[in-house]
């Protein structure tokens, strides 16, 4: 069918002559509803869009001299946010002179890192930023269970 004579039986129909593939040859058109059309795709871009995993990063924070019972508890939710497959980002904050010694914040961090090695692996080693020193901490991919 010829341009003219599409054009004329997609205006008769009250539709659009839509052109599919312009790389074809002859090049493809098709008469449709545009609008409806246009609508459709974008719904099907937003379900696409809900159904990709979001991964957030929760953060976790703690000092150079946190005791024990707190640490553990900090490590405890750590682990949980791991578990429901978010990224945790483990945070040492320093006041005064305790930024003198990163080592305890770097000791802290490789602590929590060995607490939560079974469910993640550390994405970015600890680096100082300021008065912060932090590490990111991925959730790892689970294997499939091969035990039978």
């Amino acid at each position: 069918m010829t341009v003219p004579d599409a054009l004329v039986a997609a205006e008769e129909r009250g539709l659009d002559l839509v052109e599919v593939s312009p790389n074809a040859s002859p090049p493809v058109c098709r008469i449709m509803d545009f609008g409806k059309y246009k609508y459709q795709a974008s719904k099907r871009a937003v379900e696409a869009k809900k159904k990709t995993a979001r991964i957030e990063i929760k953060e976790v924070k703690l000092r150079p001299k946190t005791e024990e019972h707190d640490f553990n508890f900090k490590v405890r939710n750590a682990r949980r946010f791991l578990e429901s497959g978010n990224k945790v980002k483990v945070t040492i904050m320093f006041r005064g002179r305790e930024v003198t010694h990163p080592e305890f914040g770097l000791k802290l961090l490789e602590k929590v890192a060995t607490a939560t090695e079974d469910l993640g692996q550390v994405e970015s080693r600890a680096n100082m930023t300021g008065r912060t020193m932090s590490m990111v901490i991925a959730p790892v991919k689970n294997k499939p269970d091969t035990k039978e």
